[in-house]
């Protein structure tokens, strides 16, 4: 419970993965309308806030049950809490970034306030906004009944970031991706690098031209050189 409400919380330090908070983000698929979002990696030593959020999900649960499912509580709400360790819902592996962490996704039609934990009153710029970062954030629970899916949504509210850390692109490299296919070519000089020579060996003359070996004053009388009478 976050400021007497059951269905809100304030998480501990967490990581920022998949970060959209300064432009709302179109869902996969381009169905539904685009939200701000950011997915929170827990880590889990981090007991209390996964408590909190199991609690608050319990609540918001109880208001769905009155409200909007004819008094049933569907079962596995907290199935939008995922272990890192394991494997998403499409079956594919997290990240390495998720392991040791419970992660989850919390989005929003409205604009979030970013700001520092230096100052809370001043919202960060866009360029110090970023997935790697860490921070702690405010998240509401709330139920919904859509398109006949029951289940339980986690609602972004604001951010303070807390400290700087490794961005993440979400992109691998060519060369994770192509490890162990592609051979390496050899590596050219580098600008401005000199061709090494083998030790005693000079490098080849330009040609010359032939040498004049008659003596200097021999022939007409005439100085080579110069071209004058001698």
């Amino acid at each position: 419970m976050y400021n007497n409400d059951a269905q809100r919380c304030l998480t501990g330090e967490v990581r920022l993965s998949y970060v959209s908070l300064d432009k709302p983000r179109q869902p996969q698929g381009g169905v539904g309308d685009a939200k701000y979002s950011a997915t929170l990696l827990i880590p889990k030593t981090d007991t209390a806030t996964i408590a909190d959020f199991r609690s608050a999900i319990q609540a918001a649960a109880q208001i769905g049950a009155g409200t909007l499912w004819g008094g049933i509580i569907p079962p596995n709400l907290d199935s939008i809490i995922h272990d890192g360790d394991g494997v998403r819902p499409s079956g594919i592996p997290f990240g390495d970034e998720c392991h040791g962490c419970w992660v989850i996704t919390a989005s929003t039609k409205n604009k979030p306030q970013v700001v520092g934990q230096d100052n809370i009153n001043v919202e960060l710029a866009p360029q110090d906004i970023y997935s790697g970062m860490y921070a702690r954030v405010t998240v509401r629970f709330y139920p919904f009944n859509t398109a006949g899916k029951r289940g339980v949504g986690c609602g972004l509210g604001n951010v303070m970031k807390t400290r700087d850390g490794e961005p993440l692109s979400g992109q691998s490299s060519a060369a994770s991706d192509f490890a162990g296919i592609g051979a390496s070519p050899a590596a050219a000089p580098a600008y401005g690098t000199p061709t090494p020579v083998a030790y005693g060996t000079a490098p080849a003359a330009a040609p010359q031209p032939p040498m004049n070996t008659a003596p200097w004053n021999s022939g007409n009388g005439i100085n080579p050189i110069t071209g004058q009478p001698m």
